[in-house]
């Protein structure tokens, strides 16, 4: 019987997929990988499910990335992990999510495993999180995106300290630097994940799907394209809209707000 080494579990709108080979450091074995795209693409089909979370079993690891024991002294193994078809491959299965993907980083994410968390929408990170890039210590270069994202993300000269000297990034940095949402206390992590996915649950699914899509379309492209891009999407879409749903809607935000404000 092979071993379950993603579990999901689902409450309400929210699904908690984990990582689950702790003993292991949560590394990215072929088995893992293809449970994870696979569970990946099982909770975006679900139109019960809103929002996904994504983190790791226990406390040491989100993932230390590919399992290099693993694939050994073969390198061919390397060019074939990033080479997987969308159903095979983790990272384009989490960027093809229509539901935002919150990374719950609960410890190091690592070469592979920051190219995971990379693809997540959100990333919180608990006090044990930190993030490094060894690809070029190990002497192999990135395929699931990390050497043109991170730099996009924290600036192309903090992206080329951390590649090219293979250092760790501490939770806070990380904050500071603009990669990770907030940092937490390990034990509020998953609370705080489920609190943030169940804000985005509350929302029209097709509303914050939409959204969720304009902002990374627009992202991919130049500023002046993307301002074009916006606006024929948005004039689109919003032509169907009626008033009276805004104003229904509106009522509910002013309220919301007042509830926030008081809390």
């Amino acid at each position: 019987m092979s071993q379950t080494l993603v579990t999901t579990d689902i409450d309400g709108a929210v699904a908690i997929l984990t990582l689950n080979r702790p003993e292991a450091m949560n590394a990215l074995s072929a088995a893992l990988r293809v449970q994870l795209a696979s569970a990946m693409r099982a909770v975006d089909a679900d139109e019960k499910v809103r929002a996904v979370i994504l983190t790791g079993a226990g406390n040491r690891a989100f993932t230390a990335g590919l399992d290099l024991k693993e694939l050994g002294s073969d390198t061919s193994n390397l060019g074939a992990a990033n080479a997987e078809r969308a159903e095979e491959n983790p990272v384009k299965a989490i960027e093809a999510c229509r539901k935002p993907v919150i990374g719950a980083i609960n410890g190091v994410a690592i070469t592979g495993g920051f190219e995971v968390a990379l693809a997540c929408d959100i990333l919180i990170a608990s006090t044990n999180a930190r993030f490094a890039d060894t690809h070029a210590r190990v002497g192999i270069l990135p395929g699931w995106g990390l050497s043109q994202k991170l730099s996009r993300i924290i600036g192309i000269s903090r992206a080329k300290e951390l590649s090219l000297t293979g250092n760790f990034l501490d939770a806070e940095t990380a904050c500071a630097w603009g990669l990770v949402n907030r940092v937490v206390a390990p034990e509020a992590l998953l609370p705080t994940a489920i609190a943030l996915a169940e804000d985005i649950a509350s929302i029209a699914p097709e509303m914050v799907q939409s959204y969720k899509h304009l902002i990374n379309e627009g992202y991919d492209r130049s500023f002046g394209e993307a301002l074009s891009f916006e606006h024929d999407y948005s004039t689109a879409a919003n032509s169907k809209v009626e008033a009276k749903d805004v104003e229904a809607q509106r009522a509910a935000v002013l309220a919301r707000g007042r509830t926030q404000r008081d809390s």
